[in-house]
């Protein structure tokens, strides 16, 4: 977000003595041992003067003293601003990432100022589903909106039991309602309203919303849009998507009924490690055109070619390649 020329970034960070030991190993994971890269994490926050040089501030919510809810790890942050104050929706594990798959509710915290400090705001904004709901298990990413005067707060769940049935993984995109930030928060009676993407890039665009559903379900690598924020449809294919994007929408929160869409944010990369089992994460910028202010035809090309050594880098199965193939 922007405020007073100073752009704001929240984002989950861990910074333990050892790298993560893998969610198939969450049952060995201890109070300096993480499990997966977003265990044992606090929420901390960058600004930049032109949205391309970051400069760390520091935590913005750290985790809690147990057993208060997040006392294992607070991640995957989002921010509100409504009536003047500011207001951050994120995860808070109460267990090991892994155990029950990533088992967690969302939680709010508020502050007068984009850099604090922030006050606790509340636990479980958007509840569970009943057993045998679609959200029974988890509420995450949480990325809220201000549309059509109510915070409109978009989540996704998995629809499985992870890792019990990996194999059977998906996920949907549900849709909460509020008139004031920390609740009560109504979901919508047609959630989930995207059965696609693995996490929720949603801002205004025109007269509705628009999403980009990035990886995960039939419908992946899509452009959608729903002119009443939750009948989506699809309105192209992308190529290149950013993953875990987290586009700049200046018009988020003002509610002006003509969204002018988004050129670009901030995306992340799991895989930024060569060395095996000690995989990391970091964050880059994204460039896009999917702004009613921009006219890029460069970036509205979907054919995208690679060179041939880009695909002889991804070296076959050995486990699964016939003998003498």
């Amino acid at each position: 977000m922007l405020v007073d020329g100073k752009y704001y970034l929240y984002y989950t960070k861990r910074d333990t003595k050892v790298p993560p030991i893998g969610w198939d190993r969450a049952d060995e994971a201890t109070d300096e041992i993480p499990s997966t890269d977003w265990d044992l994490c606090d929420i901390w926050y960058a600004t930049s003067e032109d949205g391309t040089t970051w400069k760390e501030e520091g935590i913005a919510v750290g985790r809690p003293e147990k057993p208060k809810a997040g006392w294992r790890s607070v991640a995957t942050p989002d921010i509100l601003i409504w009536k003047g104050k500011y207001y951050l929706y994120y995860q808070a594990f109460n267990e090991p990432s892994g155990l029950r798959g990533d088992w967690c509710p969302v939680s709010v915290s508020y502050a007068d100022s984009p850099s604090g400090p922030w006050t606790h705001g509340g636990d479980s904004v958007i509840p569970f589903g009943k057993k045998g709901d679609w959200d029974q298990d988890a509420t995450h990413d949480p990325q809220p909106i201000v549309y059509k005067g109510k915070i409109h707060l978009y989540y996704k769940a998995a629809y499985n039991k992870w890792p019990d049935i990996r194999d059977k993984y998906a996920v949907g995109h549900g849709l909460a309602i509020a008139n004031d930030p920390l609740g009560p928060f109504e979901k919508h009676p047609l959630n989930p309203v995207m059965t696609s993407g693995h996490e929720t890039t949603y801002f205004p665009f025109k007269e509705g919303v628009a999403t980009l559903a990035i990886k995960d379900g039939n419908e992946r690598y899509t452009m959608q849009y729903a002119k009443d924020g939750v009948n989506f449809e699809i309105a192209s294919v992308v190529s290149l998507a950013p993953t875990a994007a987290a586009p700049f929408a200046a018009d988020a929160f003002t509610d002006s009924g003509d969204g002018r869409g988004v050129s670009w944010g901030l995306c992340h990369f799991t895989n930024a490690s060569n060395t095996p089992k000690k995989g990391y994460s970091i964050m880059a910028r994204f460039d896009c055109d999917l702004s009613l202010d921009v006219d890029d035809p460069s970036y509205k090309k979907t054919g995208v070619w690679h060179k041939p050594e880009v695909y002889f880098a991804q070296a076959p199965n050995q486990n699964k390649t016939p003998e003498g193939r």
